[in-house]
């Protein structure tokens, strides 16, 4: 059955956040989407929205009707105060403290709280998020403590129940592949090959298996691997 409520899913134009729109679609009576410019390297990924949603609601008449406004909000200011390698230009390596310094301190701290916002003028009381703590570069901010954490605060700051929902917290990148070809068989696995955007150098490039993308920054060794697991457990089947 539907779910009466409406959904704000956090949509950036990855093969995550496509996953988690489709979950949304699929039991949610309407949901709208929001996406940050906060100066990421990588903001082909914002290009890529519109291409996404637009083939989503052309080819899954079911969720067509269902899926509403799109939202995109400047957070430039992270940005600026950040010193990472997702927003400059820089190599990929660890820190001291075991985090790689694609980690981006507060941006899910930060997303969730301006999503919550707009969401309870939005009439909305779901936040769908990509958040993951199984295959993940091991953000302290993706982890379930955190968005368990977050929930209680930004239900008791806004006085108002707003649930957030993790589809993908638990599973790996070859069973997000999987999720998607249950929600949306083969014609939505090949829209997020073909359209979603995860490197993080931002390179579209040639089109792999797995899709576009570098092929060796974490970002696209998750998804390629992911992938062939994915494949693999379809060839045996």
């Amino acid at each position: 059955m539907t779910d009466t409520r409406k959904a704000l899913v956090l949509f950036s134009g990855g093969q995550d956040s496509t996953t988690c729109l489709a979950w949304a679609l699929d039991r949610y009576a309407e949901v709208e989407t929001l996406a940050f410019d906060y100066g990421q390297r990588h903001r082909v990924e914002l290009d890529c929205r519109t291409t996404v949603r637009e083939r989503i609601a052309a080819q899954f008449p079911a969720w067509a009707g269902k899926l509403g406004a799109d939202h995109l909000l400047d957070l430039s200011l992270l940005g600026q105060i950040s010193d990472t390698a997702l927003t400059s230009e820089r190599a990929i390596e660890l820190q001291a403290n075991g985090l790689p310094n694609t980690f981006v301190p507060g941006r899910n701290l930060l997303f969730l709280t301006f999503a919550a916002t707009l969401a309870y003028r939005r009439g909305a009381s779901v936040l769908v998020g990509g958040m993951c703590e199984t295959d993940f570069s091991g953000y302290p901010d993706c982890r379930d403590n955190t968005m368990k954490a977050l929930q209680v605060a930004l239900s008791l700051g806004l006085d108002a129940p707003m649930t957030l929902e993790t589809p993908l917290m638990f599973i790996d990148k070859a069973a997000t592949w999987r999720l998607a070809e249950q929600l949306g068989g083969e014609a939505l696995v090949k829209l997020i090959v073909e359209d979603t955007h995860t490197c993080y150098l931002g390179e579209r490039g040639a089109l792999h298996a797995w899709g576009h993308g570098c092929g060796h920054c974490p970002a696209c060794e998750l998804r390629a691997k992911g992938y062939a697991g994915y494949a693999a457990a379809r060839a045996r089947a």
